[in-house]
């Protein structure tokens, strides 16, 4: 299935090496927080290191772990480690239950529903909960009040930061939520938008480019309509695996589509290592061979494939292009259950002038048949409406929500501040949380800036914390 394969691109997985020191550490939580009836217990991972921290004022800055290992999202987000120092503060990075090594039934997590349940964003929060009055009750004095506490997050954990302050306002004092498309969501955003912005960074890097990728759909379906077409491409693209019918032909242009929206989500401008090591700003070097769409059909591949080999071949390395998943298992299974149960983000193409990509629509009957028949559950489209407020957030304060617009989640971002504490921050050269990354001598002025935008208001809220009556 085209959109739930492209679902899984909110996951980003880091590869990068930090030299940030922390201590791993576990706390026993519940599996079930909100009922009387399971009282199983598991350990819940945690890294945190206390070097800068000032015990007596000093706030708790605190990730919201996303879906993936802990330390892969620890490593990425350097931001929170440059302004410890200068805060004084204790740096926490909390990971995910279902993800990493928090596995409430270990490697029977996945077997069935009756487990795989108690995986729901409410349930991983509870479990942040836990962990932070730990914390604070492990440092507070009598009479003292507790320190400050400042959720950060990037891509679905910025959602988690975001939900987090509105569920729990008198846990956490504040939040910076990073691209974190909390209205990507049905009724709150057009499901179209997501690959107009896609759509829009190669538009931008070259119209050449984009009219070459729009046109190398039709060439993919026209070449390989013959065997000898098949075995064209097969070679040409130096696939690992032979295309043999029209499901491998389907699985291949999923691939690109993927590879395409994942390129837009981490167009930095600096070289970086994620699912494979990039250049400083990879759609520009894509787009290099993308120099013209009215070549014949072979032509016309071939420049796509090689702008492609920049994702998958930069370093000259690899062999063949294998189309399987660069996900864990735990990611897939993880992410996918989520996306079958609240996190129902309902995205489609339209083609021609809309975007780059060929038409999809979204089919929220074959979507629920696909996961009704994976994981026995019945989808709903108004979960995360009716748990956190979809966009009736006036009540909520003390959040920044920012956003690159070179990023596709953009799309299901707070783009406008809806009040004067709930801060839309914008950066228009910026890809997915790249104001979360470590600074570098590449950055723009528009990082920058945001970056000392998010400083000044975490210093207001401090101040605001500790001089309130």
């Amino acid at each position: 299935m085209f959109i739930l394969a492209c679902s899984q691109l909110l996951m980003i997985i880091f590869h990068a090496a930090s030299g940030y020191n922390y201590t791993t550490n576990y706390i026993t939580v519940p599996v079930d927080h909100f009922s009387y009836t399971n009282n199983d217990t598991f350990e819940l991972k945690y890294l945190i290191n206390d070097k800068y921290w000032d015990v007596n004022k000093g706030p708790i800055f605190f990730y919201t772990g996303n879906e993936g290992r802990i330390e892969d999202f620890c490593d990425n987000t350097g931001f929170m480690w440059e302004i410890s120092r200068e805060f004084e503060a204790l740096v926490v990075f909390a990971e995910h239950r279902y993800y990493g090594e928090s596995m409430p039934y270990g490697t029977n997590s996945f077997d069935d529903k009756e487990k795989l349940g108690y995986l729901t964003s409410q349930q991983a929060m509870a479990d942040f909960v836990d962990l932070i009055k730990y914390l604070r009750d492990d440092s507070l004095s009598v009479g003292k009040r507790p320190n400050p506490v400042f959720a950060f997050g990037g891509s679905y954990g910025g959602m988690l930061a975001a939900w987090f302050r509105i569920k729990y306002p008198a846990t956490v004092e504040g939040a910076i939520a990073s691209s974190a498309p909390i209205w990507q969501f049905t009724g709150m955003t057009p499901c179209n938008d997501f690959y107009k912005v896609t759509s829009s960074v190669y538009r931008n890097a070259s119209a050449e480019c984009g009219l070459t990728i729009s046109a190398s759909w039709k060439a993919i379906d026209k070449v390989t309509e013959s065997d000898s077409g098949k075995t064209w491409l097969t070679d040409n693209w130096k696939l690992c695996t032979p295309l043999k019918d029209s499901d491998d032909v389907a699985r291949l242009k999923y691939w690109a589509t993927d590879v395409y929206v994942a390129l837009a989500m981490v167009n930095y401008p600096y070289e970086a290592n994620f699912l494979a090591p990039l250049p400083a700003n990879p759609i520009k070097e894509v787009c290099k061979s993308m120099t013209n769409h009215t070549e014949d059909d072979e032509t016309l591949l071939m420049s796509v494939f090689h702008g492609l080999s920049v994702y998958f071949n930069y370093t000259g390395s690899t062999k063949c292009l294998n189309l399987s998943s660069a996900f864990s298992d735990d990611m897939m299974n993880g992410w996918d259950y989520q996306a079958c149960t609240e996190m129902i983000m309902p995205l489609c193409t339209n083609g021609g002038e809309d975007d780059i990509f060929e038409a999809y629509p979204w089919d929220f009957k074959s979507y629920s048949e696909y996961c009704e028949n994976r994981y026995d559950v019945k989808p709903t489209t108004d979960d995360v409406e009716k748990q956190y407020g979809g966009k009736n957030l006036k009540a909520a304060s003390n959040i920044i929500f920012s956003n690159g617009l070179l990023d596709p989640w953009s799309s299901g971002g707070v783009l406008k501040s809806l009040s004067s504490s709930i801060k839309a921050l914008l950066i228009p050269d910026g890809a997915h949380h790249l104001d979360l990354r470590a600074s570098h001598p590449n950055d723009t002025s528009s990082v920058i800036h945001a970056r000392k935008t998010i400083k000044h208001w975490i210093t207001k809220w401090i101040f605001d914390y500790r001089y309130r009556k």
